[in-house]
């Protein structure tokens, strides 16, 4: 017990009381430069006149990229479970071929993609123009934020898969048994069997995108770069703590992500406890 709560205290509780302590100063990081409490500041900051409007756009575009990434993301990772639980030829293998972008980690997904993606000789503008259309693909401020969340669901779902998975090979094959005799369909089947049972991995599943994709900043950082129409929340303290040297407004920002990630997840975390119970 004490080597994790000292582990916890080394890793978590300390980082955390630091940010919320910077977040109250003007330090920015660099050494030999001083820095001063400035109380309130940085949260005045980031909620004031001139700069509310464009903080509020990234929050909206943080919610919409982590629903999107979310709602997508784990109904095709669960219809891909569904479809690779059964007994085919090949399905083992072809879990592996889902699973594989996790293996290869972020970084490399995201300049795969990049390359792909490339509106200059990459294999996508290659097929695009097969058809006499062009597309400046990640350079085209419409286009660009949707691929980031096809990206990232592309990079998740090996994980969210094998997640799905797993709750299915606990599915006692008898329900299934007795559904088909009862004169369910493969739909029925699903709606009234493998739902309710898979219920608790939906409910995992679904809190670890949220928030995972409230804090996603990498396959972005990759993908477009700081881009004012692709950035989000953590890419903005990525840009602040690192990029400008702002470090103690980059923590007073990272607090404010810290909240909308807690009300977020409690709220789903409620919804998602709630349908167990109901289905």
């Amino acid at each position: 017990m004490a080597p994790g709560l000292l582990l916890f205290a080394l890793f978590g509780l300390i980082p955390a009381v630091a940010v919320i302590g910077m977040s109250f100063t003007n330090i920015s990081g660099m050494p030999n430069v001083p820095w001063e409490w400035t109380g309130l500041d940085n949260y005045r900051r980031f909620f004031s006149a001139g700069a509310a409007a464009a903080n509020m756009s990234v929050i909206v575009r943080t919610i919409v990229f982590a629903f999107s990434v979310t709602v997508i993301l784990n109904a095709l990772a669960l219809f891909i479970a569904i479809i690779l639980n059964r007994r085919l030829p090949g399905a083992a293998i072809a879990r592996s071929i889902v699973f594989m972008p996790v293996a290869f980690g972020v970084t490399v997904v995201g300049l795969v993609w990049s390359l792909m993606l490339n509106p200059t000789g990459g294999p996508a503008a290659s097929l695009w123009e097969i058809f006499g259309a062009r597309s400046a693909f990640l350079g085209d401020p419409r286009l660009a934020f949707p691929l980031i969340i096809l990206v990232q669901i592309w990079a998740a779902i090996g994980t969210t898969m094998m997640i799905y998975h797993a709750g299915l090979q606990a599915v006692p094959d008898d329900l299934y048994e007795a559904a088909t005799v009862d004169g369910a369909n493969a739909a029925q089947r699903v709606r009234h069997v493998t739902i309710p049972m898979v219920a608790p991995s939906i409910t995992a599943n679904m809190i670890i995108s949220i928030v995972g994709s409230l804090q996603t900043y990498q396959i972005i950082y990759v993908l477009t770069g700081d881009r004012p129409t692709t950035s989000v929340l953590a890419m903005q303290i990525f840009s602040l703590g690192f990029g400008s040297s702002e470090q103690g407004y980059a923590a007073a920002v990272s607090m404010v992500q810290f909240v909308l990630v807690a009300v977020v997840a409690l709220v789903f975390l409620a919804y998602l406890r709630r349908r167990e119970t109901q289905l």
